[in-house]
């Protein structure tokens, strides 16, 4: 890990014990105000989704519809970025409460939640970054560091990206599938098919309560209403994969070789995520709106604390960087979106090596 070659197994093994003393003074202390966060955050997005669906069935006026369908943008945000996305993490299991627990909560996305919770929670965040084990890494279809072999498809990835952010609820329901792992017979025909039936089940459920029976309900509004629904679920889509590109793919971020993680500690797996993960600087509404992903190092950290708790430990995390002499990558929301634009354009073309001058986003840790 060449930014952390300067360190000594001890240095790593003592970055460790810091992080782990960190996570359990936060498991320590929750408690009620935790709890009344998530629930109110849940009873605000519930309210917004069904005063949007009331307004929207004004739609016929533009005014309403533009309000309603702002509403139930919010709404879809709210719920899957900072409820479903963190339910399903399991960071709010320690509440004992049946109605938000990761076993049986199913969000609002055309994934199955057992699905994305194989896929995301375990893969995902078991092998970040980690080059043929990592699925998220190009999603299978992107070429994000240059150490994936180039392809004459890879020139049009600019263009792709863009059709994936617009479906990307849909794109990752068919991803979480592995279908191509079915193709090269490291999975089960049968197992492939039985997913690929869950997803089709949950796509056409997603489809039908947003395009048919709540335009239908409007009566003569029906296309404002299927139009302003197609609106948010596109807008919610758009959001979420800029997110989601943005603590990922931006310059700064490391990418790693299954040789890197062999017989890899506790304490080398924080610092991998450490290393592959970047943050986005802004506004609290910014924090709400991106589930808290816009602490992205620190979720990939402890994925299973609560996310409301992640800007009270930043800075301590922020300072173990510094002490440490390890990056802490961030930026605001158009520099890293910018960043992550810069990369797909950069490694569609054949023979690039390194990122370009002004992509690297790794910031000073001692930066304001």
């Amino acid at each position: 890990m060449a930014a952390s070659t300067h360190l000594s197994a001890g240095d790593i093994e003592e970055l460790g014990e810091e992080l782990d003393r960190l996570r359990a003074e936060v498991l320590a202390s929750r408690g009620e105000d935790d709890a009344r966060y998530i629930r109110r955050v849940i009873a605000a997005q519930r309210g917004l989704e069904a005063g949007g669906r009331l307004v929207m069935l004004a739609s016929l006026l533009p005014p309403a519809w533009l309000a309603g369908t702002a509403m139930l943008t919010l709404a879809k945000i709210l719920e899957n970025m900072e409820i479903g996305h963190n339910v399903l993490h399991g960071q709010w299991d320690w509440m004992r409460d049946p109605q938000i627990h990761s076993t049986t909560w199913e969000w609002d996305s055309a994934s199955p939640a057992a699905q994305w919770k194989y896929s995301h929670n375990y893969v995902h965040h078991t092998y970040t970054n980690v080059l043929g084990r990592d699925r998220d890494l190009g999603y299978s279809m992107l070429r994000v560091t240059p150490e994936q072999p180039w392809h004459p498809i890879y020139l049009a990835q600019p263009l792709y990206n863009l059709a994936l952010a617009v479906v990307f609820e849909w794109g990752i329901a068919l991803y979480d599938v592995e279908i191509e792992k079915a193709w090269r017979r490291e999975k089960d025909l049968g197992e492939t098919l039985n997913h690929l039936g869950s997803a089709l089940m949950k796509v056409f459920r997603q489809g039908r309560k947003d395009y048919v029976v709540f335009p239908l309900l409007a009566g003569p509004a029906f296309l404002p209403v299927l139009l302003g629904n197609l609106t948010a679920n596109i807008s919610r889509n758009i959001w979420a994969h800029t997110i989601i590109f943005c603590g990922h793919f931006p310059g700064g971020t490391r990418t790693f070789t299954e040789e890197e993680i062999e017989g890899e500690s506790r304490a080398e797996w924080y610092l991998r995520q450490l290393l592959g993960s970047a943050n986005i600087n802004g506004p609290a509404v910014l924090h709400l709106l991106s589930g808290n992903l816009s602490h992205q190092i620190e979720h990939h950290l402890f994925p299973d604390l609560p996310s409301n708790r992640y800007a009270q430990i930043a800075p301590q995390v922020r300072d173990l960087c510094e002490r440490f002499g390890l990056p802490y990558t961030t930026g605001s929301l158009p520099r890293q979106t910018a960043n992550v634009w810069r990369r797909i354009l950069r490694l569609a073309l054949p023979g690039a090596t390194r990122p370009t001058a002004g992509e690297t986003s790794s910031e000073p840790v001692t930066s304001t």
